[in-house]
């Protein structure tokens, strides 16, 4: 996924992965960089090196970030031309800076990037994360809701969360698609629908007895209202109440037209006769 659909203005913020052990982790939160539009990775001393082919493996396709992965002896380099940095940790520092979730942090992201300001977000390593002295050179903390009782995150989950939580700010909450576009149902043809099914129900003497036909109409008109049926919806209906309005198919007629549903060609009429 692209960056190309974010506001524009600046750059999506940077994602420092600080001496990452496994490249295995470093692909996977490249993968999770790409599913939310985030491209820039910059890696401080990966304990296997760089270019790692394991990242690679892991990355999913997500190439043309393993392929701009920017490299950097220490996080004072890694963070030197950003002006605003988020350090995540699950642990309290102790330090006078203000503390974020992933939401409110992704929104002050965002805002920073439409005036052109450069934002990063610094991980730690896998097993005990960022050292004092690297949480010292950020801007804030950005910590996630986890249970206090289980707070350690892979740090592709990590990034994954906090990728998500500012691609959700940068777009305001748009989705990629939405396939419920069918239009809701107009009073006028929500009333035709219930005209319809009450004229196919008075044809079976369906309101018995007749003195509770205001009342069970009342029923079935709340019921469809309820229901908040769209364009589509209302349709289909329709068309359920015009066929059964058709009456009981024969038998035979029940035959052919799950043998056309079958695509089975009818047997001939002597054949059929004869029982063969």
């Amino acid at each position: 996924m692209s960056t190309s659909d974010v506001p524009s203005g600046g750059r999506p913020p940077a994602v420092i992965l600080v001496e990452t052990q496994l490249g295995e982790n470093i692909g996977a939160a490249a993968r999770a960089m790409a599913n939310f539009g985030l491209s820039e990775m910059r890696l401080v001393n990966p304990r296997d090196g760089w270019p790692n082919e394991r990242a690679r493996a892991a990355a999913s396709r997500a190439d043309h970030i393993i392929d701009t992965v920017k490299l950097f002896d220490t996080p004072e380099e890694a963070v030197a031309d950003l002006a605003v940095v988020y350090a995540t940790t699950a642990r309290s520092r102790e330090m006078t800076k203000p503390v974020a979730g992933p939401d409110e942090a992704a929104a002050r992201m965002a805002g920073l990037m439409g005036q052109g300001v450069a934002t990063g977000l610094m991980f730690g390593r896998e097993r005990w994360g960022l050292t004092n002295d690297e949480v010292a050179l950020a801007d804030a903390i950005l910590t996630l809701p986890v249970d206090p009782t289980f707070s350690s995150l892979n740090v592709a989950q990590a990034v994954l969360v906090t990728a998500y939580e500012w691609r959700k700010a940068a777009l305001g909450g748009a989705l990629p698609f939405d396939d419920g576009a069918d239009l809701p149902a107009s009073k006028d043809d929500l009333m035709r629908l219930m005209d319809h099914l009450e004229t196919a129900l008075d044809s079976v003497n369906y309101f018995r007895p007749a003195d509770k036909r205001p009342v069970m109409v009342r029923n079935l008109r709340g019921i469809l209202q309820k229901a908040s049926l769209t364009e589509q919806e209302v349709r289909t209906l329709r068309g359920v109440i015009a066929a059964l309005e058709v009456g009981p198919l024969t038998p035979e007629e029940i035959a052919a037209r799950r043998r056309a549903r079958k695509g089975v060609v009818a047997p001939p009429a002597d054949d059929a006769e004869s029982g063969s």
